[in-house]
């Protein structure tokens, strides 16, 4: 097919946006959205600035080394891997299913799990809880992989 570059940029710009729109829908969930609608309002209370979550953010903190928690386990790619797509393995040697949306489709959609985990893993990677605006950045980044 022949056709202006106008005309193909046009089509290929909508290819583009339904593409990305489906991708995003594939991973939408009312609960996960719920989650992390919550967690933005935590976000906003403790911060009037705050302004969403970022998978950017997320993936920074995903694969950061971290001080102040446990020395064997300084990040979350010590036990889930680099590849949030594959599965991971506790220091005990027990299987952790992959954390991503796309592999685990059920992820981040239970609140009382959500709170459970983030709560043990952040203290053991960080010492400390993470904040509002560390679990939601990293369930949207964890979301779109």
């Amino acid at each position: 097919m022949r056709c202006c570059p106008v005309k193909r940029l046009h089509l290929l710009a909508a290819l583009g946006a339904v593409l990305l729109a489906s991708a995003g829908a594939a991973r939408a969930d009312p609960a996960r959205d719920a989650i992390l609608a919550q967690l933005a309002a935590e976000a906003k209370q403790a911060d009037s600035g705050f302004s969403g979550f970022s998978a950017q953010r997320g993936g920074a903190f995903w694969h950061a080394t971290h001080g102040g928690g446990k020395p064997d386990t300084p990040a979350c790619i010590t036990c889930h891997t680099r590849d949030p797509r594959a599965q991971g393995q506790t220091r005990a040697g027990k299987t952790i299913q992959p954390m991503a949306v796309s592999k685990t489709p059920d992820r981040f959609t239970d609140p009382a799990k959500v709170e459970k985990w983030f709560g043990r893993n952040c203290k053991t990677v960080l010492g400390r809880p993470c904040t509002a605006v560390e679990k939601g950045d990293v369930i949207t980044y964890l979301s779109g992989q």
